[in-house]
């Protein structure tokens, strides 16, 4: 089996990455795993989703180069569950296993597998609760009169009118008002005009 290593280190001057992956190399000389590439972020924060050599180890994934993704820790692959789980989704999705040393997990596992089954669902509360408080929070603002949403532009029947008369297109009118094309076709329809 072929195994990509993967490790980060949030500062360029401190942490030495080699850290993880002699650790990681160790791993995978014992389990008799080839190690295709190994792909290092440096000075680079995990809160980001998007990484130099995160990015071309996930498009190296997608090309099905490997089989197995190995890791020291969760956090120097994901510090939020949210990235890590659409990670593993992925990661599952393409058959490719996921080893995180320092947790001891192994989606190559029954117990493994479990866990990650776990994790997912913890994440899925996690944002089931999120979306109940962002829509409770606007059935409050609504129930206290906020406007929500973009605030409306004051236009005049007669000015589209004039822009439509004067050969402007719907889109070009509707740049010139700041509103959407679709307003500006809605609102001239009514008028039984056309651009």
């Amino acid at each position: 089996m072929r195994v990509a290593l993967y490790a980060r280190v949030s500062t360029k001057n401190s942490q030495d990455p080699e850290t993880q992956l002699l650790a990681l190399r160790e791993y995978a000389k014992a389990r008799r795993l080839e190690v295709f590439g190994e792909y290092v972020d440096i000075g680079i924060s995990g809160g980001k989703d998007s990484r130099p050599a995160l990015n071309e180890l996930m498009a190296d994934a997608r090309k099905r180069r490997f089989d197995v993704v190995l890791v020291a820790r969760f956090d120097r692959f994901a510090r939020s569950t949210r990235h890590l789980v659409l990670a593993l989704e992925e990661f599952n999705a393409l058959g490719v296993d996921f080893i995180s040393l320092a947790e001891s997990i192994d989606t190559s596992t029954p117990m493994g597998k479990m866990t990650f089954t776990v994790i997912a669902a913890v994440a899925e509360l996690e944002r089931s609760l999120i979306r109940e408080r962002v829509v409770m929070g606007l059935q409050r603002a609504k129930a206290q009169g906020k406007q929500l949403g973009r605030p409306k532009v004051k236009t005049s029947e007669g000015q589209l009118l004039s822009f439509c008369e004067a050969g402007l297109s719907s889109r070009q009118i509707a740049r010139l008002l700041g509103l959407s094309p679709s307003t500006v076709l809605r609102r001239l329809r009514a008028a039984s005009k056309t651009c």
